[in-house]
Order: C-alpha cells, then structure tokens, then sequence
C-alpha cells in the first residue's frame, strides 16, 4: 500500500470509522491515516456529521477534539472535498500516465484515465480554494489549481510514470518522492545539455553520413530514435558515478552500428570496412553481417570515471539474446564481483513488437527474482517504434502497453517521449538510481518512430501510408532540441554548426582510409581475461583426449563428504540407504554408479577451484531420482549440498533448480559459460527431447557462435535419450539434430555408457586449451543398470575412450561387428552374453562427432574379416547414422523403420519393436 492508498475512492462513512478507531487508539490505523487525520483535523469536519450528531456529542457525548470542549466548527462540504482532492492525486499517480503526452507523432487514443475534476465531484469553481491535499504532493497546503498544474507537469507532461502497482511500500514511497519533488524541477545543468546535444548530433550525423555514402545498404537505421544514443550515454554515465565497473548490453539490430561507434567507441573505420565488405585478415570463421557483431571497450565517461561496457553478439531471433546477457552479468557478478551485483549491470534494448510478443521476455523476466538467475536489476530500454516490421501495434499486442511485462515483477515503467532528450536523459538518471539502490529491473519505454521502413530498401507506405506522410514532415530530434537550446540560450547557432561541420568531416576522413584500403586493425570480442589463456582447436586436438584421471585419496576426500550429513541431520529413510549405498561403492565394491561418478566429477573439478554450475528442471534431485546432490532435511526441510563440503578453500557447487523454461534457461547458461571459460557449466533437459523448446539458442548460439562471431563456449548439455517404452515424448532427444548441426568441430555429441567415461568427458571439457560445447544424450534406465558400473580405480587413471571396443568376442572368431551407441549397447550385451555369441562384437561409439576415426580405425582393424553393422534403436531417420553416412562410413543399418513420431506409445509394440532390432542384428 502507498503512503495515502487509502484516500481513493473511499467514503464519508468509511473515514468516519477509521476515525473513531484512531480517536481510541491511533496505532490501530495505518501511519499514512494518523498522519491525514492530524494534518487536516479531519475528525473536527466529521465530527458533524457522524450518525447525524454534532462534534461534542459524537462519541458518548465527549468532544470529537477529546478534550471535553467544543469543537470548532469545520466545513462538511470542504472537509468532503479534501478527500475528494486526495483522491484525484491518487487517481493522476495512478492513471496520469494515460495522459502522458508520449507519442511525438500524434494525439494518444483516449483510455478513459477518469482524473477529470467531475470525476470526483469537484469543478473549476473549487480552482482557486486552497486545500490540505497538497501536502500529499510535498506542495503544502495549495489551490486546485496550483495542484492540477503540479499533477499535470509530473504525470501527464511528456513522461507517463507507471509505478503504483508496487507492493514494497518502501519501494513505491521512493520512487514517488523522486518523481514528485524532481520531476518539477528537473533541470539538465548546461554541461548536461551540451553533452546531450554532442551525443544527439553525433547519433544524427552519423546516420545521415552513413545513408548519403552507402546508398541502399542495409543499415537498420536509428533514425527517429537517435535520443536512445544520449540515453544510454547517460545509463552508462549514470551507473558509472554510483560505482558501477561494468555493463553488459543486449540488443537487436535496429541502431546497433550507432551504439558500436557512439556508446562502445569502436573505430568508425571498422564500421565502414563492413560495409565496404572487406574480409579480416584474422578472423576466425565465417563472420556475420556488420549489425549483429558484439564488441567490448573500456570508457571514460565525463566525470572521468573508467567503466567496461560491453555489447554481447546476436543473431536475428529478436530477444533471444536477453538470456545471453543475463548469464553472463551473473557469471561476471559471481565470479569477479564476489556476488555484488551493484558492481555490474545488464542493459536490454528492446523493439517494441518484440518486446511484446516475443515469449523469451517473459521466460527472462520471470528470472528477475529467483536465486539462481538474479542479476540485481535490469535496466530495459524500449525503442519504441510503433511499428514492427509492418505491422501496427493494435496488431501486434492486446495490452495497452508493449512493455506491460515488467508488471509481473513490479518493475516501474516510464513511459517517455522521444522528441524530448531532457525528459529521456530524467528516466535514464532515474532508471540507474532505482536499480542501484533496491536491485530490480526497471523499463524505459521511449516513444519514438522509425524514419525508414523496416530496413533502408523497404518502403513503409504501402502498410502505413498516414504514418509515415506524418514521419515525413516530422523534424529529427535533433532538430527540435537545436532550437529549444538556442530559444533558451543555452548554446548558440553557431556552436550547433560547428559540431554538425566537424563531425561530417571527422567521419569523411576515416571513410577515405578505408577506400585508401589502410589496414584496418581487426579487433575480436574480448569477454574476459580467461580466454586469452585458451586457443581455438585443431583437427588433431582430437585424436587423443588429455589425461583427466584424479588421484585416489582426492576421490577418497570427495567421497567422504557425498556419504556425510550434518549432525542432528534427519534425512528420509530411502536417503539414509542412499547414502550407506555410496559408502559401499566407496569402500566395499569400489565400483561406482552413474549418479556417484558424475558427483566425484563435479568434486573433482571443485577442489582444484574450478567452478561447476548444474541448473535445469529437478537437477538438484534429478528427474530420475539418481542425483541427490542436495539433500533435505525430512522434518525442517533444510538443504545441504554435500559437495560445498568436501575441504577448505574450494569453490561451492552451484546446482539450481531452474523455472519451468528451456530457451530462456539454455540461453542464460550459455551466457555463464560465455564469461567463465575456466567454469564446467551444465544444462539438463527433464527429457532430451524438451531441448526442442530451446533449439533457437542450439542453432544461433551453440552450433554456429564459434564460427559467426568467433567467441568458444564450453557449456555442457545433458539430455536423457533412450528407447524404454515411455512413448515419443520421453525417448529420443533428437541426436540427429545436433549430428546435422555438427561441422568444423564445432562441438562435440556424445552417447556415454559407462559411469568412468562420463566421469572423464566431463573432466575433459575443461583440461582441454580450448573449450567445445559437449551434447551428452544421457541415460535413464543406465542409471540403475546392474552392468552400468565402473571401477572406482578408472576414474584414478587414463581419460575419456572415445571408441570402446569388445571384452567378450574372440577378434579371430568374429564375423559381424555391431557397430553402436548408448543404451542399445546393454541390450546387445544381454543377447551376447545369454547365447555365448564370441563370433559377434560389439564395438561402441561413445563420441560421435567429431567422428574419432583414428580410434575407431585402431579398434576395427581387429576384425579385418567381419562384417561392419550399424545398430541403433531410434527410427532410420533419426540417430546417428545419416550422420555416419555424411563423414563417409557407409554402413547397412539396423533400426526402427523411418517414422514420422520418434516412438511408438504402446509398451508391447516398443518391446517387440526392440527385440527385432537384436534378433536381426545377431542373425
């Protein structure tokens, strides 16, 4: 509730009951009441009229002043209208912003705001009467009409102010205390305003530089926007003054060239070379086109403070970078700021049709708050261009805002309009100060237009004529502020010139380098100091894995603490087995499950101070009951993390159980692992085939951010995969998407089938002196597999087999290899084992891609006489053998027939389905 909630829309008999609870104890009603009923000696004015008796016999025939004398007589009729005044102010905090003169090209659309002065039976005859009510405003007591201008300037002036659905009291207080007290005074100092018409002018010039030498190329011009470049000037400015050292921005391409040569400092040759469509020489890749390229710089701001900022790359999917963005910060946050997020900040620049309509901003935005995605605020910048692509924005969203988004999080929006910089550069000052001070996100909706169509070759009228006959007649911002300085004399008409003539000639002189073919230095993505300790890839890097064996007494110290609790720890029955069953393996059988040397790998990696993040659906736990990597305590409910207690000095596992969201969740793991190169960072799909609901981060950012924008990631993805009668839905995490996406070792796909190999593929993600995203098709049904098991001394020598060759056939005796991955392996086996087949091996494909010929080669030259079969459970169209065809092993299948549907739903048909895949494979 707000200081003065109460006031709105309430009665004459609800006041006067308050009233008699406070007249009895003044703590039994809320402090904004006491505060009311003293300052305008509200109980003298109804004192008259409660229960139609008058002040001094009102309350058992004692006073209303409570004195025992007689109360002064007050005006009912003004006493009414006090309230009534309170409630209009109520109603202009509340509703003004439906007022707001936003929109620089036309009249808003009429929402029925309901602040009129009838709406709350008070009329222009009240105008010039003083009233109490002003106090509310920090005004004092003040006329109507005084009051109205003052709602009026704060509320509907060119900024529309949308906070009072907060329910942190402390929070709405603040923010309503800035507005009113600043925004009625706001005054840019003259420093302030040359600095913003020096940013406006160079945003102009550079645009209308860049139209008149590069003719019809794509540039996905800023114009109509241009005030976004002083904004985020004064973000960054801003965020810089109150101890801000880093920031991190995520946007789309419209205006993204503007912010790489005007924000982020980079070289106007570099930007021009693009366009030129000149290669660099060091470039690794294939590139990507000029207005999806990240970059990183170190910047002085004005008051001469040094803060990094940098911009993430992107592809076209519009918003898809959010959650980028927003692992990174928290990457940085945790890893370089010890968890102080006032030390670095997120900037999210949105389209406004995308900010609507795009699913991810609500999968982002609901991360805002949770413990394992907080970042400390957001500060989110709308370019709002009424437009998206060519359709209108009735079209294009059912609420009245684009960025009603942010209401689910109680994050303030203003609303502003982009004709007037003074009034923008307010909300960016007052944007950074609200997220500095209480870590929450918070929106700017900056109302402006797009000059051109949706790129510089596309015409806009024949969707939007009316608009934009008005856009063609509308002065740039520019412009308009120009002459409000020299109206003001705060700069001359000269000096304005002067900027604009330097500039053009500024910018001519780098384009003449350019086509004087200078060689432009080539200046890549830096994300973080880690990565100039690591190196891009090989082809031979992959002949051999490095060795990733852990010396037995530092599996012995890890095992320790997966088998120990705290003391007076009351775990459930079933974890008490769980844990005695891990001390067998540790000590008695010494052979370890899936779930034990996956934890012993994590541990591993913990105490030699490399982080470990693990985050998805259930991961603590783990779908299938296997992990328990946090354990609770069965009558407090409180957690423990066995692996945050293995020794001193190491760092804590961060495991994390993640909102019910792929895209937004891979996305945001993807930009963790982007910033910590020496962090093994993990993402578990429920089922592998949920990974389908994240497959823009897949394609756009896993598979191809290597090669477009020349930036490694390790980040690892677990995705359960296998044939167990659990239907389409629950059986194939689709390998043969990321066999198809696979090129250039661009990453790594894995089918792992014993607990030692697992233990060292993970161990090597980080050995290596480069980093690979690894695609693991997990198990399910492994997990718990008798046979599934590894030798604890395995995990204390050697590193990940790539290719595992046969124990049981007799190399002379064979006539057909078997020839597969994953879990189909433990089928064959089976069938191997119970009919004494030594003439039949099966030879397992643990890495798929890239394709370990070299192993595989080594161990298939055994069986020079035997027939080569590949075996796979999943459908012929799926899996892995079209890939196998790709890389040129050319093998006869044995599978499911192609199918539409990755399964069948039908237990007895998968079960037969299955059995014939053996039978025929040992015919």
């Amino acid at each position: 509730m707000d200081q003065y909630s109460y006031i709105a829309n309430s009665d004459a008999a609800y006041v006067d009951q308050l009233y008699q609870s406070f007249k009895q104890d003044p703590q039994t009603v809320d402090e904004s009441w006491q505060q009311f009923f003293k300052g305008f000696e509200f109980s003298l004015a109804y004192g008259e009229k409660t229960n139609g008796k008058s002040a001094a016999t009102a309350q058992n025939g004692v006073s209303a002043n409570g004195n025992g004398q007689a109360a002064k007589p007050v005006d009912a009729t003004h006493a009414e209208k006090e309230v009534s005044v309170a409630s209009l102010i109520k109603a202009y905090r509340s509703r003004g912003h439906l007022l707001a003169k936003t929109n620089p090209l036309r009249a808003r659309k009429d929402r029925q705001p309901r602040v009129d002065l009838p709406d709350y039976a008070l009329s222009d005859a009240d105008l010039d009467t003083t009233f109490e009510s002003g106090k509310l405003l920090g005004i004092g007591p003040a006329t109507l009409r005084v009051i109205m201008d003052s709602l009026r300037k704060i509320y509907a002036g060119d900024i529309g102010f949308e906070y009072m659905y907060i329910r942190e009291l402390d929070v709405k207080n603040w923010l309503r205390n800035k507005i009113e007290k600043e925004a009625l005074v706001f005054m840019p100092s003259l420093d302030e305003k040359k600095r913003i018409f020096e940013k406006l002018n160079e945003a102009t010039v550079f645009e209308n530089f860049l139209a008149t030498k590069f003719l019809g190329q794509k540039r996905f011009s800023l114009e109509g926007g241009e005030v976004t470049i002083p904004a985020l000037d004064t973000i960054i400015s801003q965020a810089a003054d109150m101890g801000v050292e880093e920031v991190m921005i995520g946007m789309a391409h419209r205006g993204r060239l503007n912010v790489l040569a005007n924000i982020l400092g980079k070289s106007y040759e570099s930007i021009f070379d693009g366009f030129e469509g000149n290669v660099p020489d060091q470039v690794q890749g294939d590139g990507d086109v000029k207005y999806h390229l990240g970059y990183s710089s170190l910047t002085k701001t004005k008051s001469g403070k040094q803060i990094s900022v940098k911009l993430a790359p992107n592809p076209s999917h519009l918003e898809a970078v959010n959650p980028v963005v927003e692992g990174f910060v928290r990457a940085q946050a945790d890893e370089e700021y010890a968890g102080d997020f006032t030390k670095i900040m997120p900037i999210l620049i949105h389209g406004d049709a995308a900010v609507a309509g795009q699913g991810i901003v609500y999968e982002v935005t609901q991360m805002a708050k949770l413990a394992g995605y907080q970042t400390g605020g957001t500060v989110h910048f709308v370019i709002n261009n009424q437009i998206g692509f060519t359709t209108d924005f009735d079209d294009a969203r059912s609420s009245i805002y684009c960025s009603d988004i942010a209401k689910i999080i109680d994050a303030p929006i203003f609303h502003v309009n982009g004709d007037d910089p003074e009034a923008v550069i307010f909300c960016a000052k007052l944007a950074v100060e609200f997220r500095e001070k209480f870590n929450r996100d918070v929106f700017i909706d900056m109302v402006c237009y797009r000059r051109y169509g949706h790129n510089e070759a596309d015409e806009p009228k024949f969707t939007q004529p009316t608009m934009y006959n008005i856009i063609d007649k509308h002065r740039n911002p520019r412009e308009i502020y120009k002459e409000l300085l020299i109206e003001r004399g705060d700069v001359d008409a000269e000096l304005a010139q002067r900027m604009d003539t330097e500039f053009k000639q500024q910018l001519q002189d780098r384009l003449d380098r350019v086509k004087q073919k200078a060689e432009i230095p080539y200046k890549p993505l830096r994300l973080d100091l880690g990565w100039a300790e690591l190196r891009f890839s090989e082809p031979g890097d992959f002949d051999q894995s490095p060795e990733t064996g852990v010396p037995a007494e530092v599996l012995e110290t890890i095992g320790k603490a997966l088998v120990k609790i705290p003391e007076g720890f009351k775990p459930l029955k079933q974890i008490d087995k769980l844990l005695k069953d891990r001390q067998a393996m540790l000590t008695d059988t010494k052979m370890v499950n899936w779930g034990m040397a996956e934890l012993l790998s994590y541990g591993s990696l913990l105490v030699e101070g490399k982080p470990v993040r693990l985050s998805g659906q259930d991961v603590q736990r783990g779908t299938f009951s296997h992990r328990h990597s946090v354990l609770h305590d069965s009558e407090t409910n409180e957690s423990y993390s066995s692996l945050d207690y293995i020794q001193d000095g190491q760092e804590k596992f961060q495991v994390y159980n993640s909102l019910l969201s792929e895209y937004g969740v891979l996305g945001f793991e993807y930009g963790y692992a982007m910033a910590t190169p020496h962090a093994l960072v993990i993402w578990e799909a429920q089922f592998g085939d949920f990974s389908n609901g994240a497959q823009l981060i897949i394609d756009q950012f896993i598979a191809a951010g290597e090669s477009k924008w020349g930036i490694q990631n390790g980040v690892t993805l677990l995705l359960p995969h296998g044939y167990e009668g659990q239907g389409p839905e629950h059986s194939n995490a689709r390998p043969e998407r990321y066999l198809q996406l696979y090129a250039e070792h661009n990453m790594v796909v894995a089918n792992v089938t014993t607990p030692a190999n697992l233990f060292h593929i993970m161990r090597r993600q980080l050995a290596w002196n480069f980093r690979k995203p690894l695609i693991i098709m997990s198990p399910k049904s492994l997990l718990r597999h008798p046979k599934c098991i590894s030798p604890l001394e395995d995990l204390t020598k050697g590193s990940f087999q790539e290719v595992l060759d046969d124990t049981y056939a007799q190399a002379k005796k064979v006539k057909k290899v078997l020839l597969c991955t994953g879990k189909i392996y433990y089928d064959l086996l089976e069938k191997q084992q119970n009919d004494k087949r030594d003439d039949v091996a099966i030879v397992r494909l643990e890495q798929i891609a890239p394709l370990p010929k070299k192993q595989l080669d080594t161990i298939l030259a055994k069986y020079k006489k035997a027939e080569i079969v590949w075996v796979q459970e999943e459908p012929e169209n799926m899996g892995s053998w079209t890939y196998l065809l790709r890389v040129g092993m050319i093998l006869p299948i044995i599978s499911r027939k192609a199918a539409a549907s990755p399964a069948t739903g039908y237990p007895k048909i998968h079960a037969k389905e299955q059995a014939d895949i053996v039978r025929r494979a040992f015919d």
